[in-house]
C-alpha cells in the first residue's frame, strides 16, 4: 500500500446490487480531474463550494455515459482530509466501469484496498482504532455488532486508552525528572501514589481486556454448539432452529462427520449455531476426527445445547448427560439440556423422563422438545432471548472486539506489573520509567500513536476497495 497521498485515487465506493452506485475520488487533483470527466449543468466542479451537490453528466471518450449527481468536499473537511468528489450514478456495471476508466485516463489511479481510510488516518481525521472500526462497521451483521463498532468509530476505545496513556506519561515524566537530580536524591513522585495509580491502570487494562470474550461473540456471533450422542436429533434440531434443511438428517447413526454452521439473529444479536458429530466411541478414523472437532467446538462455545434422546434408557440418559457435563466448563459456559423426541415417548418412558428432568432441573435449564415436530422450540428461543440480555451494550460502553487490541492490552499489562514490582522493591527510577515507556508504546500501537508501515499494511489491506 502506498502511504503517501500525493496522487489522486478513484474507486467504486458502493457494493453490487441496488439502483445507484457511488464512485469516490480523492487527492490533490480530484477537483481538476473531475472537471474533465463530469460536465455540470451549472459551473464546474473545481469552482464549486465544499459540501455542495450538483447535477450533471459523466463523460467517457467525449460521449455522455450517464446523468449523475456530484458531491463536492474540500480539504480538510472531507472523509480523507483531502479534496474529494463522489459521483452518484446508475448502478450498471458498464456505467461504473466507464466512469472509473474515464478518471484513470485523466490522471487518477485505482485506489488500493482501504486506501481512502488510510489517508483519513494519515491526515489525522481518525486514529488507527477508529479506522479499524470502519471495517468492523461495514462487516457488522447484527444490531449489537453495529452498535459496538459505531462506539469505537466515535472514539470509545481511543478515549479509554488516551486517559491511561496520559496518566502513564505524567508518571514517567516525573520519574525521568528525578534522574536529572540523581545526586540530590530528589523524589518528585510519591511511591505510594505511583503504586495506587498503577493499580488503577492495571485494573483498567484488565477490565478492557476482559470484555474481549463478549466483544468477540458479538462481532462473530454468539457461538452455540449443539452436542450429544449420535442420532439424538442434533441435525434435526439445527434445521428446526434455522427453519431450513441446512444439515443432512438420517436415521443412520454417525451421519454428521464434520461440523455444520449457520447463523440466526435473535433480538438484534447474531447466534452462530454449530451442529457437531455425535459423541461416542468409534473405530472409524474419519468419524474420530469429527468427534475430536465436536469436543473442540464445545470448548469454544458460549452456549452448549446438550441434546439427549428421550427414548433412551435411564442409564443411557445419565451416561450421555455425564459426558456432556465433563465436556463443558460450567463456570464459563451455559449448558442447556434438551430432551428431544418427546413425541415418541407417549405412553412409554414417561416416568424415566420425569425422573431425569427432576434430577437435571436442579442443575441446568432443561427443556422437553421434539425437533422433528417443532414442539418446545418456543421455550428454547425464550432461553436464547434471555441470553441476549447479557450481551446488551450500553450506548457509551467500551468493548474490545479487535484481536489486535486485545493482544496489545495483554502485552501492555506485563511492563505495568513489572513497574509496580520495581516501585515496591525500591528499584531505581530509570528502571521504573523504562517499564512505563514500554507500556505507553504498546498502548500507542492500538490508536496508531506508535506504528510501522507493516502494521498499516496488515490493517488496511483487509479493507474493501473504495473504503
Amino acid at each position: 500500500m502506498q502511504l503517501k497521498s500525493d496522487q489522486t485515487i478513484v474507486a467504486p465506493a458502493s457494493g453490487s446490487g441496488g439502483a445507484v452506485a457511488i464512485i469516490r475520488v480523492s487527492g490533490p487533483d480530484a477537483l481538476a480531474i473531475s472537471d474533465r470527466v463530469v460536465r455540470l449543468r451549472k459551473g464546474t466542479v473545481s469552482a464549486s463550494k465544499g459540501f455542495s451537490l450538483h447535477f450533471g453528466e459523466a463523460l467517457s471518450g467525449g460521449e455522455v455515459v450517464d446523468e449523475v449527481l456530484v458531491s463536492v468536499f474540500r480539504a480538510p473537511r472531507s472523509y480523507t482530509g483531502e479534496d474529494s468528489v463522489e459521483i452518484s450514478c446508475h448502478a450498471s456495471p458498464f456505467i461504473v466501469h466507464e466512469i472509473v476508466h474515464a478518471f484513470t485516463s485523466c490522471g487518477a489511479r485505482m485506489a488500493e484496498a482501504g486506501e481512502f481510510t488510510s489517508r483519513a488516518y494519515l491526515n489525522g481525521k481518525m486514529d488507527l482504532s477508529q479506522a479499524e472500526a470502519v471495517a468492523d462497521l461495514i462487516s457488522s451483521t447484527s444490531k449489537a455488532a453495529s452498535k459496538v463498532s459505531l462506539n469505537q468509530l466515535r472514539g470509545g476505545v481511543s478515549s479509554e486508552l488516551g486517559k491511561m496513556r496520559e496518566e502513564l506519561l505524567k508518571m514517567a515524566s516525573l520519574l525521568e525528572l528525578e534522574l536529572d537530580f540523581g545526586e540530590e536524591e530528589v523524589e518528585f513522585a510519591s511511591r505510594e501514589s505511583l503504586v495506587n495509580l498503577l493499580d488503577g491502570v492495571i485494573a483498567h487494562v484488565d477490565s478492557l481486556s476482559g470484555t474481549f470474550r463478549t466483544g468477540n461473540a458479538i462481532r462473530r456471533g454468539i457461538p452455540v454448539t449443539i452436542a450429544g450422542n449420535v442420532n439424538a436429533g442434533k441435525s434435526t434440531l439445527l434445521n428446526a432452529i434455522l427453519g431450513d434443511d441446512r444439515a443432512i438428517v438420517s436415521p443412520t447413526p454417525g451421519t454428521t462427520r464434520d461440523t455444520v454452521e449457520d447463523t440466526l439473529t435473535i433480538d438484534g444479536h447474531m447466534f452462530r449455531f454449530i451442529d457437531t458429530a455425535g459423541i461416542r466411541e468409534s473405530s472409524d478414523d474419519v468419524e474420530k476426527i469429527g468427534i475430536e472437532r465436536s469436543f473442540k467446538k464445545i470448548s469454544e462455545a458460549e452456549i452448549v445445547l446438550g441434546v439427549l434422546d428421550a427414548t433412551d434408557s435411564e442409564n443411557d440418559l445419565l451416561n450421555n448427560l455425564s459426558i456432556l457435563e465433563k465436556s463443558v466448563n460450567i463456570q464459563q459456559q451455559k449448558l442447556i439440556i434438551l430432551l428431544n423426541k418427546v413425541d415418541l415417548t407417549v405412553n412409554k418412558n414417561v416416568n424415566t423422563i420425569n425422573k431425569i428432568v427432576s434430577y437435571i432441573g436442579n442443575k441446568y435449564i432443561t427443556i422437553k422438545l421434539s425437533a422433528k415436530e417443532k414442539i418446545g422450540l418456543d421455550l428454547l428461543f425464550n432461553e436464547l432471548y434471555k441470553v441476549t440480555k447479557a450481551y446488551s451494550v450500553a450506548g457509551n460502553s467500551t468493548i474490545i472486539i479487535n484481536a489486535r487490541h486485545y493482544d496489545a492490552l495483554l502485552r501492555a499489562r506485563v511492563p505495568l506489573v513489572s513497574a509496580r514490582s520495581a516501585i515496591t522493591s525500591s528499584l531505581p527510577s530509570d528502571l521504573i520509567a523504562e517499564d512505563l515507556r514500554q507500556a505507553i508504546s504498546i498502548l500507542g500501537e492500538i490508536t496508531g500513536t506508535i506504528t510501522t508501515p507493516d502494521i498499516l499494511e496488515e490493517i488496511f489491506g483487509k479493507f474493501c476497495i473504495g473504503k
